[in-house]
């Protein structure tokens, strides 16, 4: 009796070391599929994409302000380049909404990252930040950064696969 107690107890212990050990890869593969925006390696990467991006208004690819559409602003401006972020670079979107008094409201991002970061959307990142470089966030109070809004019928996702040729990009398609 004595040695089915001790068994007993010396396998709950194994197996509270166990689920104590992998228990922050539950957490973090939970974030992944759970959470496609909003975590924290998200943040920390918009955090770092936004430093990276400094001065991102004198890049030399960029277009005149011009009408906008819902989200974005009634007018926006956009820039192209290819930007270091942790030391790799990307290529990257970003889009000035102004409001009708051409006043920046957001500055919205597109930047696609490694392979395998979002092969359902073409590995593309979105972010939104407030005109200061904070993130914004939705009406949940989820930071608008990462895989915004995937497999949700309104967001940046669900309205960019909409473009043509499956590009996720709508200035080749002769709108905003």
């Amino acid at each position: 009796m004595k040695r089915s107690i001790i068994f007993g107890s010396l396998a709950a212990v194994v197996l509270a070391v166990f689920v104590i050990s992998i228990f922050p890869q539950i957490v973090s593969g939970e974030e992944k599929m759970d959470m496609p925006f909003g975590g924290k390696a998200d943040v920390e990467f918009a955090n770092h994409l936004w430093k990276a991006m400094k001065g991102y208004e004198k890049w030399p690819m960029q277009s005149d302000m011009m009408q906008g559409k819902s989200p974005h602003g009634k007018f926006v401006q956009l820039y192209y380049s290819i930007v270091n972020v942790d030391s790799k670079p990307y290529h990257i979107i970003i889009k000035d909404n102004f409001t009708p008094e051409k006043k920046l409201a957001a500055v919205t991002i597109m930047l696609q990252r490694e392979a395998g970061y979002d092969a359902d959307n073409n590995n593309w990142f979105w972010v939104k930040y407030a005109a200061d470089g904070t993130i914004d966030k939705n009406p949940k109070g989820m930071a608008m950064a990462g895989r915004v809004a995937k497999g949700m019928d309104a967001g940046c996702i669900a309205c960019h696969t909409g473009a043509k040729d499956n590009d996720y990009f709508f200035t080749n398609d002769g709108g905003m």
